[in-house]
């Protein structure tokens, strides 16, 4: 489920193919400013899904699916998984 989606297209009228990332919402715990999220078991815990070149719906509708609560990172299609910089947009969570 949802709890808090990140928005990092440069074109964000553009629906129709975008690049969409998860991870469990606790990970953003770290951010000096962040709501503070429960920790979720282990076993329910998404560390990190990707999808590309899918739609808007598509990417919200797939982290509404997952078994905890998640961040979804959206990125224009071609843009920000894991080869294209992900891990390097949100490493501002871990100063």
């Amino acid at each position: 489920m949802i709890w808090n989606i990140i928005d990092r297209r440069t074109h964000p009228y553009r629906w129709r193919r975008v690049n969409a990332i998860i991870e469990a919402v606790e990970h953003d715990n770290s951010v000096a400013d962040a709501d503070q999220a429960p920790e979720s078991s282990p076993l329910d815990v998404i560390d990190y899904g990707q999808r590309e070149s899918i739609t808007v719906k598509e990417a919200v509708d797939w982290a509404n699916s997952q078994r905890c609560p998640i961040t979804l990172y959206l990125y224009d299609d071609g843009a920000g998984t894991a080869s294209e910089g992900h891990f390097n947009e949100v490493a501002n969570r871990m100063d």
